[in-house]
């Protein structure tokens, strides 16, 4: 381009985007008809010369959003920016993930959610009246056994009440030690009906933990940080409601799987509507894996995240 048409494009760009002339103003300022100012404009897009960003909490990333839904069959991506404030950008993940859930149609009767700090996060973000008389269950056990833990049945009576509806909650533990007492369990009719309700749900809304001595498992007092370091070792990059997967969404560790109450993530690959709400730089081996597996239907994520994902796949089709 030549020196004089590059500095038109800028000049017309100023003009438009600093000083708010029309592009009637700009043409009598540069000589040149309205037309050609709006292909200055245009051009002045496209070579990068201006670059316009949403910068809205509620902003999406709707480019990212196709990418992520065509290359892995979703019927739906929500990806929000991203900031350099990890908290802000969870915080706008959860907003997100609240918003899509109050505007999913239909509306699930019957919505089965996990526990943790994303999903507790949703549940805080959800606005009253976002849904009338939803059935709202708690899909794996999350009685905690420690102080700090998380409260897995505040959750879901917080989603359901803010939904007009009622919660089945399991205050029973996540990981039990043998396995036969997690059978004896499952077969008691509450907790079985309970688990019932659990498998039959129109949708399901849950998050992924992270490997390392920062989840919730470890905070709640079911695992240890070297019980995690040996999941690690197996091949571990994060767990789905409780359940910890490797890098191709398979379970690591079959012992440790077998003690885990609650439903399993067969039923998620294939219910018609599953909501995986993941973001942040420690999620991303994760993300991947839920999303690449066949995990979720739906994907509430931030820019980064996202990126990682597209990228590991872009790894994965030249390898």
């Amino acid at each position: 381009m030549a020196a004089t048409d590059d500095l038109m494009l800028v000049r017309a760009a100023e003009l438009y985007y600093e000083d708010n002339k029309t592009q009637d103003e700009i043409g009598a300022l540069l000589r040149v008809t309205r037309w050609k100012v709006g292909r200055l404009l245009a051009q002045a897009r496209d070579e990068g010369i201006v670059r316009i960003e949403i910068v809205h909490p509620r902003a999406r990333r709707a480019i990212l959003e196709r990418q992520l839904a065509d290359r892995f069959g979703l019927a739906d991506a929500v990806v929000v920016p991203q900031t350099d404030d990890p908290q802000a950008v969870a915080a706008a993940t959860a907003t997100a993930a609240a918003d899509y859930l109050a505007a999913l149609r239909p509306i699930p009767r019957t919505l089965g959610v996990s526990w943790g700090r994303t999903i507790d996060s949703v549940a805080q973000a959800l606005p009253d009246g976002w849904a009338s008389g939803v059935t709202v269950v708690q899909v794996n056990g999350g009685l905690s056994l420690s102080r700090r833990g998380s409260d897995a049945a505040a959750t879901a009576v917080t989603i359901a009440q803010k939904g007009g509806g009622t919660a089945i909650t399991l205050p029973i533990p996540a990981i039990l030690e043998r396995r036969e007492t997690r059978e004896v369990i499952e077969a008691d009719r509450t907790v079985a009906a309970a688990l019932a309700r659990a498998d039959s749900a129109s949708a399901y809304l849950y998050s992924a933990g992270v490997a390392d001595a920062d989840s919730v498992l470890v905070e709640s007092g079911y695992l240890t940080k070297d019980d995690v370091t040996q999941l690690v070792r197996k091949g571990a990059v994060g767990d789905v409601l409780g359940r910890y997967i490797d890098a191709f969404g398979a379970i690591v560790d079959v012992g440790l799987d077998a003690r885990t109450v609650g439903l399993g993530l067969d039923r998620l690959r294939t219910a018609p509507t599953a909501i995986a709400v993941i973001a942040g730089e420690a999620k991303h081996r994760v993300a991947h894996a839920v999303v690449s597996s066949g995990l979720c239907t739906i994907l509430v994520t931030d820019e980064s995240t996202a990126q990682s994902i597209l990228r590991h796949h872009q790894i994965e089709e030249s390898a």
